[in-house]
């Protein structure tokens, strides 16, 4: 995670992956090789809490384009499963339940922002 700046230390570019693939603190700050307590000094650091937190966002921001890209494998297989015919009937139901489930949260959200967006305009015209 380098780039962090000038304040940075080597140190606590390690620290920061660290925190992000170890399941505490504790084991984070043996893995890069710090104390516990400076670890956490860290943590209280504004420059630091900020590199920790655009890390995170990358680390989630990266697992949303995965999950994006195996969505269309999703809807492939719930559509099979509904098609197949050998399969259980309580199988067929549930993948015809989560396609129509999905579908109607889709135009929910589409009305809610369709709303927001009418909402908007109109606080815009008061606020003239």
């Amino acid at each position: 995670m380098s780039g962090h700046g000038e304040k940075f230390s080597r140190k606590q570019d390690q620290a920061v992956t660290a925190l992000l693939t170890c399941s505490s603190i504790i084991e984070a700050a043996v893995q890069c090789g710090v104390a516990k307590w400076t670890l956490r000094r860290w943590l209280k650091q504004d420059p630091f809490q900020a590199a920790y937190r655009k890390a995170r966002r990358q680390v989630v921001q990266h697992a949303i384009t995965r999950l994006q890209q195996a969505t269309g494998k999703a809807v492939e297989t719930l559509c099979a499963a509904m098609r197949d015919a050998e399969a259980p009937a309580s199988a067929r139901v549930s993948a015809a339940r989560a396609i129509l489930e999905t579908a109607i949260k889709t135009v929910e959200l589409e009305d809610l922002e369709q709303r927001i967006i009418a909402l908007e305009a109109r606080a815009q015209e008061v606020w003239r």
